[in-house]
């Protein structure tokens, strides 16, 4: 698993798929957001939240077509399959290798372009917590929604539209943990439910992963 991990963020980071876009997505929203409805803090720190959450969300986006193409265009997906580690196992992997190199960086990013959107200084703290914990859920959901569309012409946008609706709990709940912080109010359930949303998909979509993939490889 270690050596899939270490090969999955090197070919991320070559083929600019991962850390590179994600990042870049992220700033020129966060720059833009302001240009378009005015620098006025009034204006912009209401909606920074979501803002940023739903940036963060189109950044992962992003990346999702390339977890398993890559692999099934040079055949090694088909080597995976065959091979001694479980596609359970493969497919935390990738999950794990596609969040690292675009959920971990919005996550540490974020506080920072936060600034942009002058959101209240209570709330930028929340806001990294809740990317840190919301954003692993983005990966694990798009990794699957990747195994079901694998190998099918104009997959990303079958992906985009599979995806998206099972986005929106950690989109909401995310939001609303920043929303919280930024009012002075306690977050503790929002972030409980982001939390616990998080460890779901990690501890039951390796699962759907792997008979999503063994499907689409027969």
């Amino acid at each position: 698993m270690i050596a899939l991990l270490l090969r999955d963020l090197r070919l991320a980071i070559r083929a600019g798929g991962g850390f590179g876009l994600g990042l870049a997505f992220f700033l020129i929203l966060a720059t833009l957001v302001p240009l378009a409805v005015g620098p006025q803090p009034d204006l912009l720190a209401p909606i920074a939240p979501g803002i940023l959450w739903l940036g963060a969300l189109l950044a992962c986006l992003l990346s999702l077509d390339r977890i398993f193409a890559l692999d099934l265009d040079d055949g090694s997906l088909d080597l995976l399959a065959t091979a001694p580690l479980p596609l359970e196992g493969v497919a935390a992997t990738k999950a794990l290798a596609h969040w690292l190199t675009t959920g971990l960086p919005l996550a540490i990013a974020g506080p920072a372009l936060s600034l942009l959107l002058f959101m209240p200084a209570p709330a930028v703290p929340w806001l990294g917590l809740s990317l840190l914990l919301g954003t692993p859920a983005l990966s694990w959901i798009g990794t699957f929604g990747a195994a079901l569309t694998v190998g099918l012409r104009r997959g990303s946008l079958l992906l985009s539209l599979l995806v998206l609706p099972l986005y929106i709990p950690t989109l909401v709940f995310g939001a609303e943990v920043v929303r919280r912080g930024a009012e002075g109010l306690s977050p503790a359930t929002p972030l409980a439910l982001l939390a616990g949303i998080t460890l779901g998909c990690i501890g039951l979509l390796p699962f759907a992963t792997a008979a999503a993939l063994r499907i689409n490889l027969k």
